[in-house]
């Protein structure tokens, strides 16, 4: 568990969390740029929170985000080093992925001893580019046709942050 000034970040459960991530998850604004078109149904959620909880400590850490005891979205690592995030449009421009995701990458670097974090992005997603590089990533490639979402090929940004440069900006 991962606590910020305004967030608690927690492991998934998964039938508490159904209904929150369900509706996040349905939303199309919330999955324009995910690898998978809205989910249409509980049972599409409840298999990705099943997957989320069966993560194994030695090859990722991902968590359910809080603000206030209620669940607005999710932050971590679902293999190593491969960062992920999504939250809900509700709260977006709040600073909440800024605080959830930077407390996620400190906790890579920190206890995980990650010596290199990447992402990956759909280069329409102007705001998580953004996010990433006010959080010291740095672009290092982009690639045509990486992920078939529905029936629509989307193309990808790759970004990285080593441990030493994030040491950097944090010192």
């Amino acid at each position: 568990m991962i606590r910020t000034a305004r967030l608690t970040l927690r492991p998934v459960r998964p039938e508490e969390d159904l209904g929150a991530m369900h509706a996040i998850m349905r939303e199309p604004r919330a999955m324009a740029y995910w690898s998978t078109p809205p989910h249409e149904s509980e049972g599409e959620t409840a298999e990705w929170l099943a997957n989320m909880a069966a993560i194994q400590p030695c090859e990722g850490e991902d968590f359910i985000v809080e603000a206030d005891g209620q669940v607005i979205g999710k932050a971590g690592f679902y293999r190593f080093p491969d960062l992920g995030y999504m939250f809900d449009p509700a709260v977006w421009g709040q600073g909440y992925a800024r605080e959830a995701v930077g407390a996620v990458v400190e906790r890579g670097f920190a206890v995980h001893r990650l010596p290199r974090i990447q992402a990956d992005v759909d280069p329409r997603n102007t705001a998580s580019m953004k996010l990433l590089e006010r959080l010291g990533f740095a672009e290092t490639h982009r690639q045509a046709r990486t992920w078939l979402v529905g029936d629509t090929w989307c193309d990808s940004v790759y970004f990285a942050l080593t441990r030493e440069q994030w040491g950097q900006r944090t010192a």
